[in-house]
C-alpha cells in the first residue's frame, strides 16, 4: 500500500472512535536484544500528540494497512507522553512487517487500552516488580512512576529474568535505577563466561528478599509459567493474593471487549485487564491452555 492510502485510511483522530487508528510514523529503531527492538512511534496530528495520556501497564493496537493490527504495551514514561515508546518482539505478520518497515514506516494507533499498574494503591509500602524477557517492557512504566515518586515507596526491588545474557532487556538502564534507591537483582537460565549474576529462575530471586507481607505489593509480567511460580513464591511469604498483579497476554483482536477472542474466563483481557489481581483470576490461573 502507497504512502497515500495508508494516509487516507488512518485520517481519524486517535479518540473519536474507538475502532478508527492515528496515522503515526516510526522515528526511531533501537535494537534491544535478538528479535526485539524499541521502537518510537510519532502521532502525526498535533492535536493527537497533545492528547494523549497512559497509564504503566497499558497498550496500543498497532495497524499496518493489509496486513493486520496486534496489542503492543507501551514501555515509554507516563510522565513523556510525547515520547511514546513500544518495545517489540517480532512474532508474527504484524510485528514481522514492522520490523521490515523499520525508521520512517507509517502505521496507524488505537489507544491506549486497559487496566494498568496500580502504582497510587502501592504508594506507602514495599513494592516488588518481577520481569522476565520482553515482559520487563510492560513494567517499565511502572519504574519510571515510582522513580518519580520515589518519596512515596519503601522497600522497592526489581527483579529481572532472561534465557541468557544478551536476552536481558534494558540492561544500560539497570544502574539508574539502582541510583534511585531500587534493588535491581538479575537472572539467567544459561549464563557464559561473561556473566558474574545469578543462574536460574527468576522466582529464585525472592529467596534473597525479606518483604513484610503486611505492606507488600508485587507487581509481574513475563511468560506465564513464570508468573505463576512468581505467585507461588509471594504467596508462599503470605503476601495477600489481592495485592499480586500479574498482566496476562491472549489474543487480543478488538481491544474493546467486542470480538471475544481475548476471554478469559468471564474477563475480558483487552477491556479489564491486562493487569488483574491474582485474586480475581486465581480459578483460572492454573488451568493449561486456557
Amino acid at each position: 500500500m502507497t504512502e497515500l492510502n495508508v494516509q487516507s485510511v488512518l485520517s481519524q483522530p486517535l479518540q473519536t472512535d474507538a475502532m478508527l487508528p492515528e496515522v503515526a510514523m516510526i522515528s526511531a529503531v533501537n535494537p534491544e536484544t535478538p528479535g526485539v527492538a524499541t521502537y518510537t512511534i510519532e502521532l502525526q496530528k498535533q492535536e493527537a500528540r497533545e492528547n494523549f495520556r497512559f497509564q504503566p501497564g497499558q497498550f496500543n493496537m498497532l495497524y499496518l494497512p493489509g496486513i493486520g493490527e496486534v496489542a503492543i504495551s507501551i514501555s515509554s514514561d507516563p510522565a513523556k507522553p510525547s515520547e511514546l515508546l513500544h518495545t517489540i518482539r517480532v512474532a508474527g505478520n504484524v510485528t514481522s512487517a514492522i520490523d521490515k518497515m523499520g525508521a520512517g514506516g507509517t502505521l496507524g494507533v488505537r489507544g491506549p487500552y486497559g487496566s494498568h499498574w496500580p502504582v497510587e494503591t502501592a504508594e506507602g509500602g514495599d513494592l516488588i516488580l518481577v520481569g522476565g524477557g520482553i515482559g520487563l517492557a510492560p513494567l517499565r512504566p511502572a519504574i519510571y512512576s515510582v522513580i518519580h515518586n520515589r518519596d512515596k515507596y519503601q522497600q522497592v526491588s526489581i527483579l529481572v529474568g532472561a534465557r541468557s545474557p544478551e536476552d536481558l532487556l534494558f540492561p544500560e538502564e539497570y544502574d539508574s535505577w539502582r541510583a534511585h534507591d531500587i534493588d535491581v537483582l538479575g537472572t539467567v537460565d544459561r549464563a557464559d563466561s561473561s556473566w558474574p549474576g545469578r543462574v536460574g529462575v527468576v522466582p529464585m530471586l525472592f529467596y534473597s528478599l525479606r518483604p513484610d507481607p503486611r505492606r507488600t505489593t508485587v507487581f509481574t509480567c513475563g511468560p506465564e509459567i513464570m508468573m505463576r511460580f512468581v505467585v507461588y513464591e509471594a504467596l508462599a511469604r503470605r503476601i495477600p493474593k489481592e495485592r499480586i498483579f500479574v498482566s496476562l497476554e491472549r489474543n487480543m483482536k478488538c481491544a474493546i471487549g467486542f470480538c471475544g477472542h481475548c476471554q478469559y474466563g468471564p474477563t475480558f483481557l483487552c477491556k479489564e485487564g491486562p493487569v488483574l489481581s491474582f485474586e480475581r483470576v486465581e480459578a483460572f490461573f492454573n488451568v493449561e491452555d486456557f
